[in-house]
C-alpha cells in the first residue's frame, strides 16, 4: 500500500502543480473541470446513483452545466461563491445534527442537489483566484495543507476531546485547534510579505481562521456522506489514496469561501494601498 502510495503521489503532485501554477485561461478552466467532473463521479455513487449509465449522464449534465457557465462569464462570477456560503451554513447544520436531521438530505435528489453547490462553486472559486494571480490561488492551497498538519499533529499527541464522534471519531477538538494556530502563522507570514494594510492585514487573518474551519467541514461533510453509504473511499480513481474527493474535500468549502473574501473584502482593501 505504501509503494502504490508513493507511486501514485510521484506523478499526481507535479501534475498537479503544473496544472494550477502553469496553465491559464480556459486551459486552467479545463483542467480544474477535470477534476471537479472526476469528483462529480464520484459524488453521483455518494448520492447512492448505482447504474454507471446513469452516473454517466449526470457527469455530463454538470459538464453542460460548466460550459455554459464558461460561455456566459458565470463561471468567474460572484454568485456561485454566495450560493457556496449559503449551501455551506446548511451542510454544517447537517453535519451537527447528523444522524437526527439525515432526512432532510438522505433521499439522493437531495445530495445529488447538495453536490451542485459544493461542486460548482468550488471550480468558480479555482477561476476566480486564478485570475487573480498565483498568490492567493498558493495562499488557500497552503492554508488547507498547514491546517491538516496541524491538526493531524496536534491531534496526534494531545486529542481527547471528540469533535464529530458520530461523523468522523478521529477527530479532535484539540487538533482543530492546532490547525487553526498553524494557519495563523501562515497568515501572519502573508501579512508581513504582502503590502496589505493595517486593515486588510487583520481581515486576512480573520478570514484565515474561519476557511481553516469551513476546511474542516468540508471533510467532515465528505466522511458524513461515506459513513451513511458505509464505504471508505470516494472511488479508487487515485491508487493507494482513494478518490478525487478524498482529496479535495476540505478544498470544495475553502476554495469558494476564500474567493468570496477575496472578491468582496480584500480587492477593495488592496486598491487602498497598491496593487501586487
Amino acid at each position: 500500500m505504501l509503494k502504490q502510495r508513493i507511486i501514485t503521489a510521484a506523478w499526481l503532485v507535479p501534475l498537479t502543480l503544473i496544472g494550477l501554477f502553469g496553465l491559464h485561461g480556459g486551459a486552467y478552466a479545463l483542467f480544474t473541470a477535470v477534476i471537479v467532473l472526476l469528483g462529480t463521479w464520484e459524488w453521483t455513487n455518494l448520492a447512492g446513483v448505482a447504474r454507471s449509465s446513469q452516473r454517466a449522464q449526470l457527469v455530463a449534465i454538470m459538464a453542460l452545466l460548466m460550459l455554459g457557465m464558461w460561455l456566459t462569464d458565470a463561471a468567474t462570477s460572484v454568485w456561485p461563491l454566495w450560493l457556496a456560503a449559503v449551501g455551506w451554513l446548511a451542510n454544517f447544520y447537517w453535519v451537527i445534527r447528523y444522524p437526527a436531521a439525515g432526512q432532510q438530505w438522505q433521499a439522493t435528489a437531495r445530495r445529488l442537489l447538495m453536490g451542485l453547490w459544493v461542486l460548482l462553486p468550488c471550480w468558480v472559486g479555482f477561476n476566480v483566484l486564478r485570475e487573480s494571480g498565483a498568490i492567493w490561488l498558493l495562499f488557500v492551497l497552503l492554508l488547507v495543507w498547514c491546517a491538516d498538519i496541524g491538526a493531524y499533529f496536534v491531534g496526534r499527541h494531545w486529542g481527547q476531546r471528540k469533535l464529530a464522534p458520530q461523523v468522523s471519531p478521529g477527530k479532535s477538538c484539540e487538533g482543530v485547534l492546532g490547525g487553526l494556530a498553524a494557519t495563523a502563522v501562515l497568515a501572519i507570514l502573508f501579512t508581513l510579505w504582502l503590502p496589505l494594510g493595517g486593515l486588510g492585514s487583520i481581515a486576512l487573518i480573520l478570514v484565515t481562521a474561519v476557511v481553516t474551519l469551513a476546511s474542516v467541514l468540508g471533510d467532515l461533510l465528505e466522511s458524513m456522506l461515506k459513513r451513511y453509504r458505509n464505504i471508505k473511499d470516494s472511488s479508487q480513481l487515485l491508487p493507494g489514496h482513494g478518490g478525487i474527493l478524498d482529496r479535495v474535500d476540505s478544498l470544495t468549502a475553502a476554495i469558494p469561501l476564500f474567493a468570496l473574501f477575496y472578491v468582496e473584502v480584500l480587492v477593495q482593501l488592496l486598491d487602498r494601498v497598491q496593487p501586487l
